[in-house]
């Protein structure tokens, strides 16, 4: 069985890491969308928050993937799940540079894993999570970035920073 983790912050998860899901889940028996618990990064939303978001985005998607979360180094992660493939996905030139660090570093802690790396559709080429919290802290248009459920989620976490709300 050809089990696949792809990992990240998903803070929030946009329309481009739902192309990455849908396309990786054809690849595998079946995919981990593992959502990292990193508390020296500065999230918007909890891990049970970005869960949710994940699943609510992918309930559409193949049968075969689960979301879970995690910490630590992923090969540990990927060890305890029985994976042995990671999903990357790549949006341009600088995204490689630093994950093929990554993608060397995984093999070396454990040469069990192979690292696979999907480039991202080009409508989705230049957007990230960053993106998307910038636009929407500025009461930008988020609605061709993300789906209509994980935009009202940001537009209820803008608020509340804010004491506002996005119309």
């Amino acid at each position: 069985m050809k089990i696949s983790i792809y990992p990240g912050s998903f803070d929030p998860i946009t329309l481009g890491h739902i192309d990455i899901i849908d396309r990786a889940s054809k690849l595998s028996d079946e995919l981990i969308v593992a959502v990292l618990q990193n508390i020296d990064k500065k999230s918007w939303f909890s891990v049970d928050e970005r869960i949710d978001m994940i699943k609510h985005s992918i309930s559409n998607l193949s049968n075969n993937i689960k979301v879970m979360s995690f910490d630590g180094l992923l090969v540990d992660f990927a060890k305890k799940q029985n994976a042995n493939i990671i999903v990357r996905g790549l949006r341009a030139v600088t995204d490689y540079e630093y994950e093929i660090q990554l993608a060397h570093t995984n093999r070396e802690l454990n040469d069990n894993i192979d690292t696979i790396f999907l480039t991202t559709n080009l409508k989705y080429s230049y957007l990230s999570s960053s993106v998307v919290k910038e636009v929407a802290t500025f009461n930008g248009d988020i609605h061709k970035f993300v789906n209509t459920y994980v935009e009202n989620k940001i537009k209820e976490k803008v608020a509340s920073i804010k004491g506002f709300k996005i119309i």
